[in-house]
Formats: structure tokens, sequence, C-alpha cells
């Protein structure tokens, strides 16, 4: 087992990262301290994963919930449902929920917690990629809205996260080419070699490689924890953590959540990203199409769904990084510096949302 910590005073917790996490029930007896456990999961995850977890919690008062599975569930409905279930069993302020899931059942349960009394502890048990290397840390929880992509929430830490490695035996192939988008990510905003490792070890990666993915996890998780610590409320240098969401969150609305998977908007985005870092005269063409190889080798699509420039703007527009009514972008510098900023040249945005939102000759 390997530990990365996030460092945020009294708030600072570990990252646990090893295959079989949830077969050493010691290892979850330790990170979750409280007597009374919610175990929040979905009806995918559970089936696999819930009666594991549940023997680390033996001698508390553990409960579960099962939450239906995808995106398009990311809601005040959903929220309900669990905050409900901790009412019905009567827990108190030292109670604990448990994430065991994705970044849906992860952002869902975590934002109750954050609701839940006004605050109690919870533990992220990420069973995706993408949870492990993203979503699960960071302290960012909340819900969807009709207009726009994790507009109700807050920032509620956990107490740790276990990301147990064998977990993403189970996960479909194209879930793992999701979480991939997220690994490029750190590459991209913040590490060159880490980009050039990627690019070596692809068919390890969707290979599920232990060695790799151990390696990808930590390392994402890394660069994740040193932007946290410097800036845990978003207030600058976290938003690098969104390069490609801005173009991505745009995509997920308008094709409806849960028609594509976060990360493979995700990974259109930061192609768009790096087409109009190209446009300003940043990076070069050729540092665009390094970008493009990257994803198609993954498996992940590079064609956006055609939109319409001015829907995807109007979209973009309900993005959080927009302040005092400017639209701000996390854009490329160079491969492995990103860079957030509304100084770019209008002219410049809309031609790329034309050239990949438009239709296109076939």
């Amino acid at each position: 087992m390997q530990t990365v910590r996030i460092d945020l005073g009294e708030r600072s917790y570990p990252i646990l990262i090893g295959s079989g996490l949830l077969d050493r029930p010691a290892v979850v007896a330790q990170a979750v301290a409280a007597r009374d456990v919610l175990v929040v999961t979905n009806r995918t995850v559970g089936p696999l994963y819930l009666d594991a977890l549940l023997r680390g919690l033996e001698g508390k008062r553990a409960g579960s919930v099962a939450l239906e599975d995808g995106e398009q569930f990311k809601t005040l409905d959903t929220l309900s449902r669990v905050l409900d279930a901790m009412v019905a069993q009567r827990f108190n302020r030292d109670a604990c929920i448990v994430a065991l899931g994705g970044g849906v059942v992860g952002d869902v349960a975590g934002f109750a917690a954050a609701c839940y009394q006004r605050g109690i502890d919870f533990v992220q048990v990420p069973t995706t990629l993408l949870a492990q290397v993203d979503s699960s840390v960071g302290g960012k929880t909340g819900v969807n809205h009709p207009c726009g992509k994790n507009l109700i929430g807050a920032f509620h830490q956990p107490r740790a996260v276990v990301s147990d490695l064998a977990t993403l035996a189970t996960l479909p192939a194209r879930e793992l080419r999701s979480g991939l988008a997220e690994v490029v990510k750190y590459g991209l905003i913040h590490d060159a070699d880490f980009l050039a490792w990627i690019e070596s070890n692809v068919a390890p990666l969707l290979a599920l490689d232990l060695d790799a993915l151990t390696h990808a996890v930590r390392r994402s998780c890394e660069i994740k924890a040193r932007i946290v610590a410097s800036d845990e409320r978003e207030q600058g240098q976290r938003a690098l953590l969104n390069l490609g969401h801005t173009f991505g969150h745009a995509i997920e609305n308008a094709m409806g959540y849960g028609e594509w998977l976060h990360g493979e908007a995700v990974g259109v985005g930061m192609l768009l990203a790096a087409d109009l870092s190209s446009r300003l005269g940043w990076i070069a063409p050729a540092d665009v199409e390094r970008v493009r190889t990257l994803l198609e080798r993954i498996g992940l699509p590079t064609r956006a769904p055609v939109i319409g420039a001015q829907r995807a703007l109007e979209l973009m527009g309900m993005d959080k990084k927009v302040l005092a009514g400017r639209l701000r972008l996390v854009l490329l510098r160079r491969l492995g510096e990103g860079v957030v900023s509304g100084d770019f040249a209008p002219a410049a945005l809309e031609a790329t949302l034309g050239a990949h939102f438009e239709a296109r000759a076939a």
C-alpha cells in the first residue's frame, strides 16, 4: 500500500493506494473512525464490493443505501434519499458516510455529509479510475442542475480516501478509458514527463497492468494534492484541474447527462483547449495533434457533437470559472504547463467553437 497525503492543516488526510485493500478489514477500520456509518453505493457496485467493505466495519452500527447508477441521477432528489436514510437511522453528528463507487456516488455522498447536521465525516472508497485519480480527492462535492453541471454543492474534505486498484478489474472498458482522460489532464497541466510516460504506457494501462495503474494513480494524486494544498477552494491555481471541463460540461449538458461519460467529454474538451491555445500562438499545431493522437490511442472520442457554437457558448457561460461575466478557460502555455486565462481574443474562441461544434463536411 502506498500513501499520498493531502496537507490541509487540521483537515489533512491520507489517500491509500493499493490492490486488495477492501479485503483487508484493518485498512477500512482504520479509515472509518465513527461508530455509526452509512455506506452510500449504487446498484452496480454494491453487489460487487459492499460485503467486503462491511467486513471492515464489523462492530459498528452500519447501514447502506444503493442509488441508481449514472450521471443522470446526480440530482437533489438523489441527495434527499441519502439524507432520508441518515434520518431514518437516527444518526447524529458523530456519524460517518462512506462513499463506495464512482464519481457520482462520491459527489452525492460527500454533499450529503457536508449538509447533514451542518457537516459530518465521510470517507471515499472510489471504485473507478476517474474517481481514484480525480473526483474522490480534494473535497469537491455536489449535484447537477438542469442548467449546468455541479452548480449545487460544497467543499467538504473526506477523512480518508481508500483506492483499491483491484476494483478496476470489474470496470467496463469504456469507463476505464474515461478515467484515463483525467490522467492525461495531469500531464498536460503540470508534468510533461508524466505526459510522455502515459504515451509510452497506453497499452499496459488499458491492460490493467498493476504497476502502470499504481504509478498513474499515485502521480495523478500527487499532482492534485499539491494543487489542492495551495488553493483548497479554487480561488486561483486549483482551477487548472478543470482543463477541458468548461467545454466538456457543455457537451454533457447539451447531450443529456449520461449520454457522454465525463472523461469522454473532458477528453474532447482538452482537445478544444489545445486547439484554442494553438490559435493564440501558445503551442504549436503539432502539439494539438500530439494530444489528439494520445486520446485516439486510448480509445476516447476526439470529435465533438454538433450542438452549435452559439449553444456551446451559452452553456459555457454557466461555468463556475466565469467571474464578473467574463469567461475564463484553462489553456496550455505549453504541454505540461496549464494556465487559467480570460485574456484571449473572442475571435479565436469563436473559431475553435465553430471548427468543433458546427456541422462538418463528410
